[in-house]
């Protein structure tokens, strides 16, 4: 299907990590994912990644650290065909922080991942997720 007959949906996201250089990952849908979420109208996509990190894992205390690379990927919702635009940021956070997935959004765990347990998210997560992983330096 050509670009003409898609709607595009812009969002945002982050590759969240705390002081022991962990990842931050919500499972939805069956699949290891990040935060992301659609852009609100006059959002900025730093503001969008910071709320939409912040809706998802209840996470309060954020910080930016760097743009990292834009994803795109294609679903079918209601028939239609979805082309989301994600911008991503590398964030940083304390993380002794309570989490709290956002269920109403499909995520039933948020959990601490790192390196040595990065296979578990290789084996069960989206090529983008990777290329975000790659991006932020997680991946070689």
């Amino acid at each position: 299907m050509n670009k003409e007959n898609r709607i595009l949906i812009k969002a945002a996201g982050g590759l969240v990590i705390n002081e022991n250089k962990e990842i931050l990952f919500m499972f939805r849908r069956g699949k290891w994912d990040l935060p992301k979420g659609k852009l609100d109208p006059g959002e900025s996509f730093e503001s969008c990644a910071q709320r939409e990190v912040k809706e998802e894992t209840g996470i309060s205390h954020l910080e930016l650290i760097r743009f990292l690379l834009i994803t795109e990927h294609e679903y079918e919702e209601r028939g239609q065909i979805i082309l989301k635009e994600t911008h991503w940021w590398l964030m940083k956070t304390n993380g002794n922080q309570k989490l709290t997935p956002q269920t109403e959004e499909d995520i039933t765990e948020l959990k601490w991942i790192g390196h040595s347990e990065f296979k578990i998210v290789y084996q069960n997560t989206y090529p983008g997720i990777l290329d975000v992983m790659k991006a932020g330096g997680y991946l070689i």
